[in-house]
């Protein structure tokens, strides 16, 4: 029940992220249909990072040996969870603010 539980907020999340998309190709970013989908979009992938945590939390607690656990719905799960840290990842803090970036912006 957990995993489906994930797997429905994760598809609430996809419905929401495609919503906004649509909205921005119709030019309606910033209106108050899209704020609203922005709104419910970050909540839904803040409810989804917790729910993968605690899975992470449950699966891989070294007391107890649950690796059995691990089916081909908890893969993809963790899968796409890799995925939507990478993706949602500040990206800008690391780039813009990393000495190593600095160095090779102004040596191009």
């Amino acid at each position: 029940m957990y995993i489906v539980l994930i797997f429905l907020i994760k598809f609430v999340f996809i419905i929401l992220a495609v919503a906004h998309l649509y909205l921005r190709f119709k030019g309606k970013a910033g209106s108050e249909t899209d704020n609203l989908v922005l709104y419910w979009k970050e909540r839904i992938e803040f409810v989804f990072i917790m729910l993968m945590s605690f899975l992470l939390i449950y699966i891989f607690n070294p007391t107890n040996n649950r690796l059995f656990m691990i089916t081909r719905e908890t893969k993809i799960l963790l899968f796409l969870f890799g995925f939507i840290l990478i993706i949602t990842a500040n990206w800008s803090a690391f780039v813009e603010e990393s000495d190593i970036f600095k160095d090779l912006q102004s040596s191009v």
